[in-house]
């Protein structure tokens, strides 16, 4: 199992013992923002934590896309309302083998702000169940805030016009439909950014909703000395980097706004097909 990953029966074993992580509840619907928190009122992993794709691992949608990332003081002050800390463990999940939104806070809380231990739930509450894990109902119980500030690494990640100039391969997470621009069911215009690779988020998983093998992983991903990862809107496109990670590949750039973003400017080239 790889370190970016942990088993349901490990994580129940994990929750017994003394030195418990932090879970955090990263279920999300697009377009229904409340969508989250009503998820994890209706039942929760045991002693998890609600994080909120629109309001916490996020900043209101506008011209830098539909998810574009909070101010680093927004999002610090968010892990220490959770009591996130850097000396205790992390593990976050969903309900989408992590494509919503489990690897965008895993992206956020490793690669941006630093933790040093963050794991994702690898099939994400499915797994849970299936593992005989109880789920409990209600609000969050008192939880001790922490003091923790994070040294954020805006080297994770790139804007547009670096986008547009650098020569770093562009993977786009989106479904291949998107991608070839004959469907775009959420962004105004379809297509993907000309020269970009076509690789679904949910080809990282098998049928179970896991993540597949390393190796079927690294042999699965394109190889490129650099590599720029976007989807939709910043968030799928952390499955395709925490794929890297599971596969022990250097692990692409976000590019944030992503489509969401690139298609405000005119001036920018859209292309459609495979290429």
């Amino acid at each position: 199992m790889s370190d970016v990953l942990i088993g349901a029966d490990a994580l129940r074993h994990w929750l017994q013992g003394s030195q418990a992580p932090v879970v955090l509840d990263c279920r999300a619907r697009l377009g229904d923002p409340e969508a989250g928190a009503r998820l994890w009122r209706d039942g929760h992993v045991p002693a998890s934590r609600h994080l909120d794709l629109d309001r916490d691992l996020a900043s209101p949608a506008g011209v830098r896309g539909r998810h574009p990332l909070p101010e680093p003081g927004a999002f610090a002050a968010t892990l220490r309302r959770l009591g996130v800390e850097s000396g205790r463990a992390v593990v976050v999940y969903d309900d989408m083998g992590g494509q919503l939104a489990a690897a965008r806070a895993w992206w956020m809380l490793s690669q941006w702000a630093g933790h040093p231990e963050v794991r994702v739930l690898d099939g994400g509450l499915p797994a849970w169940r299936e593992a005989g894990g109880s789920l409990v109902e209600g609000e969050e119980a008192g939880i001790e805030p922490s003091d923790w500030a994070p040294t954020f690494d805006d080297g994770a990640w790139v804007e547009a016009d670096e986008v547009f100039s650098s020569r770093a391969m562009k993977l786009d997470a989106r479904s291949r439909a998107r991608f070839r621009g004959e469907s775009e069911p959420v962004d105004a215009l379809a297509g993907h950014i000309p020269g970009a690779r076509c690789r679904p988020s949910a080809d990282n998983l098998d049928e179970s909703g896991r993540f597949k093998s390393p190796a079927a992983l690294r042999e699965a991903l394109p190889e490129a000395s650099e590599v720029i990862s976007y989807c939709g809107s910043g968030v799928t496109a952390c499955h395709n980097i925490l794929a890297c990670a599971v596969a022990d590949l250097p692990l692409p750039r976000l590019y944030v706004g992503s489509w969401s973003e690139w298609i405000r400017d005119p001036a920018r080239p859209i292309a459609t097909g495979d290429y």
